[in-house]
């Protein structure tokens, strides 16, 4: 690997072992066998360096989403394939050493990480571009914005506060069971309000 490469996996390492707060460049170049300068010219910053290792870092999970393959066999956005796909992301935040925890210190330290925050939330369009078609089906590449800033945003909404619940208090964090029928009962509850007639609630067609 290059410099590059070596200072991504090093600042991986640093990020599972210390979290953002505590990680300093010489940890990262110490980690990596780099040198200080090569941060700088790679990726601009440390701060920078850390938020592109915790992105890759939760790329890294993608096949944990996945599970053991099964998903495919409900259909695309079925109840069933909700519940499969979040039963395999939650199952990722089990662990009390879990790389969600790092998304929590962002949250609680984000003033003292303002560069890694502004990287990170720029990445969250992204984020929910990846997770729609893992839950209605088709590719990545076909998301388009509007449903990435829509049904992405949703599902990485609904990813956070979870992400919350399980690092602060498991045992009553919901897991997809509970999750997929409180989804059932929002949509029950809106296929009642829906007239029969295809117009909207207040009468418009």
């Amino acid at each position: 690997m290059g410099h590059r490469e070596d200072l991504l996996e090093g600042a991986k390492r640093c990020l599972l072992a210390k979290g953002f707060v505590r990680t300093t460049a010489r940890d990262i170049v110490k980690e990596s066998g780099t040198n200080l300068a090569s941060i700088g010219y790679h990726y601009g910053s440390k701060d920078a360096l850390l938020a592109q290792a915790y992105v890759s870092l939760v790329e890294d999970m993608g096949g944990a989403f996945d599970g053991d393959g099964t998903v495919d066999e409900a259909a695309p956005g079925s109840l069933e394939r909700f519940a499969r796909v979040w039963a395999n992301i939650i199952a990722t935040m089990k662990d009390p050493g879990s790389v969600w925890r790092l998304s929590m210190e962002v949250l609680a330290m984000g003033d003292r990480l303002p560069e890694v925050r502004a990287h990170l939330a720029a990445a969250q369009r992204e984020a929910g571009r990846g997770l729609v078609p893992l839950l209605m089906g088709g590719r990545e590449e076909d998301v388009s914005d509007a449903t990435a800033d829509t049904l992405g945003a949703f599902y990485v909404t609904l990813m956070t506060g979870l992400i919350a619940q399980w690092t602060f208090d498991p045992a009553s964090a919901p897991d997809a069971e509970r999750l997929t029928a409180g989804l059932r009962q929002v949509v029950e509850a809106a296929m009642r309000e829906a007239p029969a007639d295809g117009t909207s609630a207040d009468g418009a067609p």
